[in-house]
């Protein structure tokens, strides 16, 4: 929607005015964070001058799919609506890269692995708040096994392969789980060692979805101490994020030398 405004020649405060509604009505349409209805998207296609019955019909199918609750909409009181959001992202987008610096990213981590981290920043969360959370993340993972997964890299600083997480036991299940997902042709899993020093990642962990479709912008997700960030109307920075990845698996240890290193990390724990 955000694409056929621009094609219209519309700012999105020229839509709401035209439409009598709230800027954030309009914003968050585009963003997909909220789903329109049949009449409302009849009206928004006339305004931008859309009449192809094709596309109209496409569109008002992709709208009412839109408007069921995803299995996600049941946690809303448990992750963040970034999060949501990027769940939206990941199961729609066809290639996903992701650098984390301290811990294993969450598509990859075991239920147990998971519990750990979520236990060690429960603070006041109780017993069924922690479960409903490592339910998401397990949940999440289900795109691991779809019959068209999209392609995943992933990049991991050696630190996040070291860290005890969850005890000796657990850390060496989490390693075993990466070294059988890394056989998988759609999966890469790379580890940059601690030899290289500093590096551009030490700035923080960061996600990037890519689309089927080219002219669907790419999403970066960042998270930090201070909340995420969830954008893709900013493609200079998403540019920059894309080429400090690529630099990251300039430096890594390459997806045959990360496998063996996996491997032989999980051997040792033994």
């Amino acid at each position: 929607m955000r694409r056929a405004r621009q094609l219209a020649g519309l700012t999105q405060d020229q839509v709401a005015e035209t439409m009598e509604w709230s800027l954030s009505k309009v914003i968050r349409i585009e963003a997909g964070t909220v789903g329109i209805s049949a009449n409302d998207l009849k009206a928004l296609l006339a305004l931008y001058k859309i009449a192809d019955e094709d596309q109209v019909a496409s569109l008002l199918a992709l709208a009412r799919a839109g408007r069921e609750r995803p299995w996600q909409s049941v946690y809303r009181d448990v992750v963040s609506p970034r999060l949501l959001q990027l769940i939206e992202f990941e199961a729609a987008a066809s290639i996903s890269r992701n650098f984390q610096p301290l811990v294993v990213p969450g598509l990859l981590q075991t239920e147990e692995y998971a519990r750990a981290m979520f236990r060690q920043f429960a603070g006041d969360i109780p017993d069924t708040g922690v479960d409903a959370r490592v339910e998401v993340r397990m949940k999440r993972q289900e795109v691991l096994d779809r019959a068209d997964p999209p392609l995943l890299f992933f990049i991991l600083d050696e630190a996040a392969t070291r860290r005890l997480v969850g005890g000796t036991d657990v850390m060496r299940g989490q390693l075993r789980r990466m070294t059988e997902l890394a056989a998988r042709p759609h999966v890469t899993i790379e580890v940059v060692p601690f030899s290289v020093g500093a590096h551009p990642g030490l700035q923080g962990p960061f996600l990037i979805e890519e689309f089927p479709d080219p002219a669907d912008d790419d999403v970066l997700y960042l998270e930090s101490p201070q909340g995420e960030v969830l954008s893709r109307d900013d493609p200079d920075l998403i540019l920059h994020y894309r080429e400090v990845f690529e630099e990251l698996r300039h430096l890594s240890l390459g997806p045959e030398g990360s496998l063996s290193f996996l491997a032989k990390l999980a051997d040792d724990m033994a």
